[in-house]
């Protein structure tokens, strides 16, 4: 609905490389409203390190579904980053987390 969101998925050995690489990212996309993300460090079975934030968003309807992908995906030492432009229209929860999650779906 007008909203623009681009998505990014990477390597990020650890939380401060993940941490480091959203910096970038953040960087490149400054008029942004919303860089919202999730993260997975170490190897997929025995990762502890990980992550996530709604960046302003409601709670729960960007950075938790994204984890939750990765988690199912069973991967590791990953960073998710998906980057919106609000378009003005209101997209409500389920549309959030419809859009956040697919950003990741659609790379993983």
């Amino acid at each position: 609905k007008k909203s623009r969101f681009i998505t990014y998925l990477m390597h990020a050995s650890g939380k401060s490389n993940a941490m480091s690489r959203l910096q970038e990212i953040k960087l490149s996309h400054p008029n942004a409203g919303h860089h919202c993300w999730a993260y997975i460090a170490g190897s997929p079975s025995a990762s502890v390190e990980q992550g996530c934030s709604d960046d302003g968003e409601p709670k729960g309807t960007a950075g938790k579904p994204m984890l939750s992908l990765l988690q199912g995906a069973k991967v590791g030492e990953l960073l998710g980053v998906v980057v919106r432009y609000s378009g003005g229209v209101k997209l409500g929860t389920g549309g959030l987390v419809h859009a956040y999650s697919n950003g990741i779906r659609q790379l993983i």
